[in-house]
């Protein structure tokens, strides 16, 4: 089978890796793909926003299955004119990818079918939101309606700050994903990721992780798109998987389903482990970045053939199995992201750095150029590592880390540093 993957960060270098060691894979190709996937993949220069050159490229070289890797084509309907066309595609149709398109939409389905969320109001004008944030107090939570790659939510400790959250948004910081916002009770608790496959009507449970959001050590600074992530998430007691399963994902499912927008493919749901159970925070529609890194790392089962049965509504014919050792990524970023950064500097190092069999490097924003590897992006790499413990993972990736030479990039030197300190096998 030929297959076509969509996108060019660290979360589709992952897949790239996993699907290129499917029995059932021919041919892949990547659009655009980076410097890393371009050894797993052919790169071709498509724009996933043309859908009739996709189905073009599609129909020209017998694409068995599309993935679609990041939000936005899922958003934008890319699937559906895939599948009017008679292409197979992973992941969830234009209507279902609202519950990450449109915080607003995520927090209706909650409303309907009784989800355990945080208490919240959505608004289209400043003046309405600082009214009820007044009312509300402080710590509350700010978050741009729209897609905003993972930086439009503060978290505001004070009236003030989260005022200037409501005018960054409104002042059009986050662009269009900021023309509503949603304010949202603070929920107190340790944050879990849990990830399933839907078909539309059945469930797979596939595995849990945390990340690390802020973009330095002690979990300080601005928001990122996520500086590191390892799996299991030892929150994730099998207590807590079931009753996510039971009172916020499998209702979801349903409410999808009733409303005639039946979701496929990948959902992740951004948890809050709470003293009460697990609420949910928000949905995406699609293998979070870097949670994909050390999902992949851990998947013992061809993760082609569980795409396939989500297409095809059959996952309640197949399983997934996990490898009992812990994943844990570290990404390398260029010095001042979030904010502004430099592009084009030199990476060396790589080969020595990935060089032992509990190593794999998955690139995210890099380009080779005359035989070098250069930083294309804010997140950069992703050092991603197996160990018999999240400790042992740790330090793997940090000592893979020391053998790599860019002086342009920083990274969080704490990755894991919750579980470790639970004593986390």
């Amino acid at each position: 089978m030929n297959i076509l993957l969509i996108g060019l960060g660290g979360r589709e270098h992952a897949l790239a890796w996993a699907i290129s060691n499917s029995p059932l894979l021919t041919k892949l190709f990547a659009a655009p793909g980076n410097a890393g996937i371009a050894s797993l993949a052919e790169l071709v220069d498509l724009d996933a926003s043309d859908h009739g050159a996709v189905i073009g490229f599609c129909k020209n070289n017998d694409i068995g299955l599309v993935v679609v890797g990041p939000e936005g084509p899922l958003v934008d309907g890319l699937v559906d004119d895939l599948a009017q066309a008679g292409i197979k595609a992973f992941g969830p149709g234009k209507a279902a990818a609202q519950l990450e398109g449109s915080k607003g939409f995520t927090k209706a389905v909650c409303d309907e079918a009784s989800i355990p969320t945080a208490a919240y109001q959505r608004f289209e004008n400043a003046a309405d939101a600082k009214v009820y944030i007044e009312q509300q107090g402080a710590p509350i939570v700010v978050k741009a309606d729209g897609l905003a790659a993972g930086k439009g939510v503060v978290v505001a400790e004070t009236v003030e700050t989260a005022m200037n959250a409501v005018d960054a948004c409104f002042d059009g910081k986050f662009g269009s994903a900021g023309a509503a916002v949603v304010i949202e009770e603070f929920l107190t608790g340790e944050e879990a990721s849990f990830f399933v496959l839907s078909d539309g009507d059945h469930a797979l449970p596939l595995a849990t992780a945390q990340d690390h959001k802020r973009a330095f050590d002690g979990d300080e600074g601005p928001n990122t798109g996520g500086m590191g992530a390892y799996s299991p998430a030892p929150v994730m007691t099998d207590t807590i998987v079931e009753q996510t399963m039971q009172d916020i994902i499998f209702p979801t499912i349903k409410a999808l389903k009733d409303r005639g927008t039946p979701f496929k493919g990948v959902l992740f749901a951004g948890l809050m482990i709470t003293a009460d159970g697990p609420k949910l925070i928000e949905y995406n529609t699609r293998f979070g970045d870097p949670e994909c890194q050390v999902l992949m790392m851990r998947l013992k089962d061809d993760i082609v053939t569980l795409m396939l049965a989500s297409v095809d509504g059959t996952l309640d014919k197949v399983s997934a199995r996990w490898r009992d050792e812990a994943a844990l990524t570290v990404v390398m970023a260029a010095k001042g992201y979030p904010g502004t950064y430099d592009k084009g500097t030199h990476i060396a190092g790589l080969e020595d750095a990935a060089a032992s069999p509990h190593v794999e490097i998955f690139h995210a924003g890099t380009r080779e150029q005359d035989g070098a590897i250069l930083a294309n992006g804010g997140r950069v790499l992703n050092v991603t590592t197996l160990g018999t413990t999240v400790e042992e993972a740790q330090q793997r990736a940090y000592a893979a880390i020391d053998k790599i030479r860019w002086p342009e990039g920083f990274y969080r030197t704490d990755i894991g540093w919750r579980a470790i300190a639970t004593g986390a096998k």
